[in-house]
């Protein structure tokens, strides 16, 4: 599935000039450019902004163009760049990067390639999906005894498995960027928790490793921060019955595939054969994936049949305080503020959506929520958590406000991108 899509200008091919040592040594690598204009239309400054550049818009104007094979540049800059296959056929669809904008600035990159082979280049890991569980045990009932946990690729869950097992690290896949960190129970509770990070490391890989349920303590990296109970944590999918959220608990079968891990951009697939939502049953597919330098993660969501009344929400913690929504724009939000972390910490949470989405905002006992109407069966917002603890964290309620103001702000104007004569 695409990430973003942007207009196309007109694209050439020219040859760089030599003055550098590196300059000489990316045009002997990197023969061919093309040249990139990126433009931040939006009056606030843009960290880490994830951008999707098509390759079949490239390829259309230079049929020899090799994504396997290429570089993008700022100058002298090297941008880290990641590759991204969106059907999953194997054939990356898309170039992702991530770049920082002035307000309403233009930025103008140079992707230059070689037509052929293959040219391999590190970047530092920003993000990481992850789902481990226990090997070489035994099922005893519905614990799992013994063994030691591996990572997996992919898992179809078990029967045997259940709240509790000790059968799946931490109880669930787990996702990172260098701001936060996020999970969700592979179980019949299927909610959405928080990890709040003290680092910009990866952390996920060390997290539940030293005993079962060891990170609810603080850690040198941080800790689960969200009680999560019976409420829909941050983000959860479930069914607006009319009174209460259900969230996915009743399954025919439940896949959970980590579909990409990569330095830049991460996604987990699940899907959800089966599930019984109380007014009918319907196949569910959801992705979630995160991007570098970003707390926000991207829930997209696809059923069949199409179902009505699919929601989702926050908790709902005593001390804390709704934050008030834009009148206007393409998004919105529902969020909340307050001392609701487990180490009594101040916590923001948000979850975004598109206005035109918004079939109600209410309630129940135990979360704050948002009915969305589908569009062609398919589903898509944000959420999102800012802890005060985080690396030059968010300390207070305006701060908290000011960063939604501007995230949605970048929302409403996304990065402009066209391909120049030069």
């Amino acid at each position: 599935m695409c990430l973003f899509k942007y207009g196309v200008g007109i694209i050439v091919l020219f040859t760089l000039g030599c003055s550098s040592e590196f300059e000489r040594k990316i045009a002997r690598d990197y023969p061919q450019s093309i040249s990139l204009q990126m433009r931040n239309p939006a009056p606030c400054v843009r960290v880490d902004e994830l951008v999707a550049i098509p390759i079949t818009e490239i390829k259309a104007a230079a049929a020899a163009f090799n994504p396997q094979a290429m570089i993008l540049l700022a100058g002298d800059k090297v941008i880290p760049t990641q590759l991204n296959d969106g059907d999953g056929d194997g054939t990356p669809e898309q170039i992702l990067a991530c770049l920082d904008f002035k307000p309403q600035e233009t930025l103008h990159l140079q992707m230059r390639y070689a037509s052929s082979g293959v040219i391999s280049r590190e970047y530092p890991r920003r993000t990481q999906a992850e789902l481990s569980i226990r090997t070489g045990g035994a099922w005893e009932k519905r614990k799992y005894r013994g063994g030691t946990f591996t990572h997996v690729s992919a898992l179809r869950v078990p029967p045997e498995h259940t709240d509790h097992s000790e059968f799946i690290r931490y109880e669930g896949p787990g996702w990172e960027s260098d701001k936060v960190g996020y999970r969700f129970y592979l179980d019949w509770r299927n909610a959405t928790d928080i990890f709040g990070k003290l680092t910009p490391e990866m952390v996920l890989q060390n997290v539940g490793q030293d005993g079962f349920e060891s990170y609810h303590n603080p850690g040198s990296w941080g800790m689960d921060i969200l009680k999560v109970g019976e409420s829909l944590g941050i983000g959860t999918v479930a069914f607006w019955d009319g009174e209460k959220a259900g969230r996915v608990a009743v399954t025919d079968s439940v896949h959970c595939a980590i579909t990409v891990s990569a330095p830049l951009y991460s996604c987990i697939t699940t899907s959800y054969w089966g599930w019984n939502y109380g007014a009918g049953t319907a196949d569910v597919r959801s992705w979630l994936s995160i991007s570098a330098g970003s707390r926000m993660t991207l829930h997209r969501l696809q059923a069949n049949p199409e179902m009505p009344n699919l929601c989702t929400g926050l908790v709902k913690l005593p001390g804390t305080v709704l934050i008030p929504a834009p009148g206007e724009g393409v998004w919105s939000w529902l969020a909340t503020w307050g001392l609701q972390s487990l180490n009594n910490d101040s916590l923001g949470m948000a979850i975004l959506y598109r206005r035109g989405d918004l079939q109600k905002a209410t309630e129940d006992a135990n979360s704050h929520i948002v009915v969305l109407s589908p569009g062609n069966g398919r589903w898509a917002y944000y959420f999102l958590a800012a802890w005060e603890k985080e690396p030059d964290g968010i300390q207070n309620r305006a701060a908290f406000a000011k960063y939604l103001d501007e995230t949605v702000m970048r929302l409403n104007q996304p990065v402009e991108m066209a391909i120049d004569k030069q």
